[in-house]
C-alpha cells in the first residue's frame, strides 16, 4: 500500500486533485500582549538596540583613538540608564495591566471591585426597569394584603427606613394619611 492510499487519495497512477490550503491555522500556545504591554516592549527593545549600537561605537571610537569616543562613553552611560528604565516600564505596565483588567484573582485585585461595581449598577438598572414595567406596584416580603384581616392601618411602618430609624431612636413621626388614588 503507497502512502497516498493510507492517506484516502488516490495513487499516483490514477491520481486526482486533491484540494489543500496553503497553511493550516493552529490556534495560538500564548495570548498575545495587551497593546499597552506591547508598546511598552517595543520601546524597551528599541531603547535597548541604540544602547548597544551606541556602546560598539565608543568601543570601537576608543580603540581607534577618536575624539567621539569620550561623548560616546557618556551618552553610553546615559543611554544604558534609559534602557533600565524602558524594561522596568514593560514590568510595571503588565502589572498595571493585569491589575485593572482582572487577570490577577487576588481579594484585592481592583478589577474584581471594578467586575463588582458594574454587576451592583447593571442589577439596579434590571430592578429600575422591571419597577417601570410593574407601574411602580412593588410586593415587599412580609407585605400583609390591604384590607385583610389583620392588614394595618397606615402609620409609622410605611415610612420607610428614615422613619424606622427616628422611631427606633425615639423621635415622633408623623402619620401620613394613605393616598387615595
Amino acid at each position: 500500500m503507497e502512502t497516498d492510499e493510507r492517506r484516502g487519495a488516490a495513487s499516483a497512477e490514477g491520481f486526482t486533485e486533491v484540494s489543500r490550503g496553503l497553511w493550516v491555522e493552529e490556534p495560538a500556545k500564548r495570548y498575545r500582549m495587551p497593546d499597552a504591554v506591547r508598546t511598552a516592549a517595543v520601546r524597551a527593545v528599541i531603547i535597548a538596540a541604540v544602547t548597544l549600537i551606541q556602546a560598539m561605537i565608543a568601543f570601537l571610537s576608543t580603540l581607534a583613538g577618536s575624539w567621539l569616543a569620550f561623548p560616546m562613553v557618556l551618552s553610553s552611560v546615559a543611554s544604558t540608564v534609559v534602557a533600565t528604565w524602558g524594561v522596568l516600564d514593560v514590568w510595571v505596565t503588565r502589572q498595571v495591566w493585569n491589575q485593572r483588567n482582572g487577570v490577577v484573582s487576588v481579594p484585592s485585585s481592583t478589577a474584581r471591585q471594578l467586575r463588582r461595581e458594574r454587576r451592583r449598577a447593571r442589577r439596579a438598572a434590571r430592578a429600575a426597569a422591571r419597577g417601570a414595567d410593574q407601574g411602580g406596584a412593588r410586593i415587599r416580603r412580609g407585605a400583609r394584603p390591604e384590607g385583610g384581616a389583620g392588614a394595618p392601618e397606615a402609620g409609622p411602618q410605611e415610612a420607610g427606613p428614615a422613619g424606622a430609624g427616628a422611631q427606633e431612636a425615639g423621635a415622633a413621626t408623623p402619620l401620613r394619611a394613605p393616598a387615595s388614588v
